[in-house]
C-alpha cells in the first residue's frame, strides 16, 4: 500500500533531497534548497512506502491556475521504478482539483520518457514553440 500526500512534512526535507540527488540534474540539491523550493510550489505530491514508511516518488507544480501548470521535478525512488509509482505522481496532478480549469498542463522531459508522459495526454506536437533556457548549470545545456 501506499499513501499519497499533498505537503511534504518538514520531518521529509532530508528524505525528499537524497531522493532528488539521485537525479542526474538534481545532484546537488541541499535541505535548504529543498526548503524553498517547496515554500514556492503551488502543487507538491509526495508518496510514500506504507510499511517501510519510505518517500519514494515526488512531483511539484507550478501554476497560475488559470492558463498554465508547469510539472517539475518528477522523480520515483530506483528501486521502485516500474511499480506504478510514477503513474500515480501523474494521475495526482493531472487530476488534482486545482488544475481541473487550467488551460495547458507543460513538462520537460528526456526523450525516453515520451511515451511515458503520452499515457496522460502529453505530447511533443507544440506548434512553432521551443524550449528556450538560460541557466548557469551546464548539466542542463549539456544532458546527462
Amino acid at each position: 500500500m501506499l499513501t499519497t500526500e499533498f505537503t511534504v512534512p518538514q520531518h521529509r526535507i532530508q528524505d525528499l533531497t537524497d531522493l532528488m540527488r539521485t537525479a542526474w540534474w538534481m545532484t546537488d540539491r541541499t535541505p535548504a534548497d529543498v526548503h524553498r523550493l517547496l515554500d514556492n510550489s503551488d502543487i507538491v505530491v509526495a508518496i510514500t512506502h506504507d510499511s517501510t514508511d519510505r518517500l519514494v516518488g515526488f512531483a511539484r507544480v507550478l501554476t497560475d491556475y488559470a492558463y498554465v501548470a508547469l510539472v517539475l521535478d518528477v522523480i520515483v525512488d530506483e528501486s521502485h521504478r516500474g511499480s506504478g509509482i510514477g503513474a500515480l505522481l501523474l494521475d495526482a496532478v493531472v487530476n488534482h482539483a486545482a488544475l481541473a480549469d487550467v488551460r495547458s498542463i507543460e513538462l520537460v522531459c528526456q526523450p525516453g520518457l515520451i511515451p511515458f508522459y503520452r499515457r496522460w495526454g502529453f505530447t511533443e506536437q507544440v506548434g512553432t514553440s521551443r524550449l528556450m533556457r538560460r541557466t548557469t548549470d551546464p548539466r542542463l545545456t549539456d544532458g546527462p
